[in-house]
């Protein structure tokens, strides 16, 4: 019954843009990315039955509560001292939510249509406003629930893609041959993440609209570190917004997050200052995500200002609740209301199914972890995990023995960032 549905899941996607394209080379790649080096045989984790598809479009997380488990969070603890990396540390598996990390950055995406802004105006200044408007309507739709828990840490070599049709653009009938989905059309946007390094821990992604000619490449190396009741997510690293029309680079940091409370109720915020630079037109915006005060005060605040080079005062200022409505105030206007985050419909992702996935694609790869955490399985999850897990540290020790170094099939290094290799400005599409 699970076969027949996912079936009739790639009948649509593909009759909504077309049958995937094998013959590219990013595809090409993918499909050739080797299969597990162990030879143990996955072992039958009772899920035959289960419907993974429907299980991953279920994106609810229930919340902790009161941490379920003190005696298991109270001996984590006893392992660490503030200050510690906590890269080597393993969470408890009730503290993870049911996606990838990977997937969780494509859902920075949930507007699409809002990514395709600053290419719909031939001024300066509104195409600085619209990146940035994007990109603080980013945080939301990918930390929405604003429980406590973790994303999987991806695997060396694991990747995700998915693409979104936006809404109000009609398809075009013209496909694309290869980059990040290929046979996608060539008015939606498409998406693929890897993980590309294993210490330190570095995600790398690319999205692209062909159409609109705008592209985002970015790479964030997550470290993690225990703060007392706290545990602190540096996201070091940044993506570069590219609007090709116009030649224009826009260049953006990120917050850090926080798990606050974690002996008792958790929740999390964002915290930090962040930038948003275009060298070329000379505007750019300084950000700041405000974390709460010990003693009184509001979680989620934010507080920027956008500048235009060589001017001292800004041309707007901004203010309010990231996760909520931001306002605006122009320097010679009235206050506005910039972004409202919870006002506006996300737009599902849509991806191939998971029986068409590779070994490597987030999904599939984690699919037993998912089903497990979905039905509360919680023992059965952790040994799923512990088992994906074991399997890259015998590669790892595979490819020390012979002397060989892993390389990522995507993306490539240039200098401190990671660059897709098949991006739209290297390629010509329809």
């Amino acid at each position: 019954m699970a076969e027949e549905k996912q079936g009739d899941n790639d009948s649509n996607m593909r009759s909504q843009s077309g049958s995937i394209k094998s013959t590219s080379a990013a595809q090409t790649i993918t499909n050739q990315r080797p299969e597990w080096q162990s030879t143990e045989d996955e072992p039958d984790w009772g899920d035959a039955h289960e419907d993974f598809d429907e299980i991953y479009k279920n994106s609810e997380e229930t919340d902790l509560g009161d941490v379920r488990n003190k005696y298991v969070v109270t001996h984590l603890l006893s392992q660490v001292s503030i200050g510690m990396d906590l890269t080597k540390v393993t969470l408890p598996t009730f503290l993870l939510e049911r996606r990838s990390l990977l997937e969780m950055y494509a859902d920075f995406f949930a507007h699409p249509d809002d990514f395709l802004k600053g290419t719909e105006t031939n001024n300066a200044e509104e195409r600085m406003i619209s990146v940035i408007k994007h990109y603080l309507g980013a945080f939301y739709p990918a930390r929405k629930s604003g429980v406590a828990k973790k994303p999987y840490n991806p695997i060396l070599g694991e990747t995700f893609r998915c693409r979104w049709t936006v809404p109000e653009l009609k398809l075009t009938g013209k496909q694309t041959t290869d980059g990040p989905f290929p046979g996608s059309d060539i008015n939606q946007v498409t998406f693929v993440a890897e993980q590309v390094s294993h210490r330190p821990p570095i995600s790398a992604f690319y999205a692209e609209h062909p159409a609109k000619r705008v592209s985002l490449n970015a790479q964030i190396w997550t470290k993690s570190s225990f703060l007392g009741l706290s545990i602190c997510v540096e996201n070091i690293g940044n993506a570069t917004v590219y609007l090709q029309d116009f030649d224009e680079k826009y260049v953006v940091t990120f917050p850090n997050g926080y798990g606050r409370s974690i002996m008792s109720t958790p929740w999390i915020e964002l915290g930090g200052k962040v930038k948003v630079v275009c060298e070329k037109s000379g505007y750019f915006a300084e950000i700041e995500f405000l974390t709460k005060p010990f003693l009184g005060g509001k979680p989620h605040k934010i507080s920027g200002s956008i500048f235009k080079r060589d001017i001292k005062k800004p041309i707007m200022t901004l203010k309010g609740v990231w996760n909520n409505v931001i306002f605006a105030k122009p320097f010679r206007d009235n206050e506005f209301t910039f972004l409202d985050v919870k006002a506006k419909p996300e737009v599902p992702k849509e991806c191939e199914p998971i029986a068409k996935q590779g070994d490597r694609e987030s999904r599939k790869l984690w699919r037993h972890v998912t089903c497990a955490l979905f039905r509360n399985k919680i023992d059965t999850a952790t040994s799923a995990k512990v088992w994906i897990e074991q399997r890259q540290r015998d590669e790892a020790q595979k490819r020390k023995e012979i002397g060989k170094e892993f390389q990522p099939k995507l993306f490539e290094k240039d200098g401190e960032n990671w660059i897709y290799k098949y991006s739209l400005e290297g390629r010509k599409e329809p």
